[in-house]
């Protein structure tokens, strides 16, 4: 049913395709949806940003990329720590 939908995306623009591909190859490969979503987030608000268009990203895009880029980076930083 969601791979139907592949088809739909524009795989011509770079800012919108690699954000789609990262999503769509995260998913399996971390048997986690929220993992998929959270690398497609990310991307898709770098890619955005260091392209220039930074200022029309609406500011929620920015705090929930932040909030992925935490949930990503808890696990790392506690086993740095010894935890």
């Amino acid at each position: 049913m969601m791979m139907a939908q592949i088809r739909e995306i524009k795989f011509s623009k770079f800012s919108v395709a690699l954000p789609a591909f990262l999503t769509i190859v995260t998913m399996p490969l971390t048997y986690s949806i929220a993992n998929g979503i959270g690398v497609g987030f990310i991307s898709w608000a770098v890619i955005h940003g260091a392209s220039g268009k930074g200022k029309k990203v609406h500011p929620l895009m920015w705090v929930v990329t932040v909030g992925f880029l935490i949930y990503f980076a808890r696990g790392p930083i506690s086993s740095l720590m010894g935890g």
